[in-house]
């Protein structure tokens, strides 16, 4: 019998954890008791279905130019880390990235207000994402950009936390979960758009800058402001 042997570092190796990881966390969500006792509410047959609202169609839109960010930063880095001969970079900044973002949903999870997140919390976190970007734009070294990318990072999970519970909160009764599908389509959607675009744009900090700016202005329309589903 043959065995493959997986360098910690390599790949596989990488390949397989992740999704280990992502069995044991579907798993663990999938016994939950919320999800287990959870029972979706009546819902009426409309043609626009969960995007009946005006408010959630800029705002899934925005979410797709949220999802564009993280998606260009990966060939961003790779550029980086070519022009600076520092390899490291490469894996090293969408890690330092996503570990800022967690480290943001933490806190952003204990200093929430008690109250439902309002449409100029979305603005306001938006507006400082897409001004995150901006140091990121300066011939810097490799250390100061994986510093500097903690920002737009630590950023990431609290708006994108405060936009799916606007998204809930516009969704006629009974979408729920066509919300969330939505939702995790769209981002997926921006995320394999950011990747794809930035190759041929350079791999520039700037391509994300500029998804993280529509991002915003979409989040700052005035339709965004509607946070009932009664108005079509």
């Amino acid at each position: 019998m043959c065995r493959v042997q997986w360098p910690p570092g390599s790949p596989a190796a990488a390949l397989a954890s992740a999704a280990a990881v992502t069995m044991a966390g579907s798993l663990a969500f999938a016994t939950a008791r919320p999800a287990r006792t959870w029972r979706a509410a009546p819902r009426r047959r409309e043609r626009l279905g969960v995007l009946r609202p005006r408010a959630m169609r800029p705002l899934m839109l925005s979410l797709v130019f949220l999802g564009a960010t993280a998606g260009a930063l990966d060939v961003a880095g790779t550029v980086a880390a070519e022009r600076q001969d520092a390899p490291w970079l490469a894996g090293a900044l969408p890690a330092t990235f996503s570990a800022a973002g967690l480290l943001g949903g933490i806190l952003y999870a204990r200093l929430q207000p008690a109250t439902a997140p309002r449409p100029r919390h979305l603005m306001l976190l938006g507006a400082a994402f897409a001004a995150g970007w901006l140091p990121l734009l300066a011939p810097l070294p490799a250390p100061a950009v994986l510093i500097l990318a903690m920002l737009p990072g630590a950023l990431f999970v609290p708006l994108l936390t405060v936009a799916s519970l606007t998204v809930t909160s516009l969704a006629p009764p009974g979408t729920s979960t066509e919300a969330v599908g939505w939702m995790s389509s769209a981002i997926r959607l921006g995320l394999a758009g950011g990747t794809a675009l930035a190759g041929p744009l350079g791999g520039h900090f700037a391509v994300p800058l500029m998804a993280a700016a529509l991002c915003a202005l979409l989040l700052s329309a005035r339709t965004v402001s509607v946070t009932t589903p009664a108005e079509v």
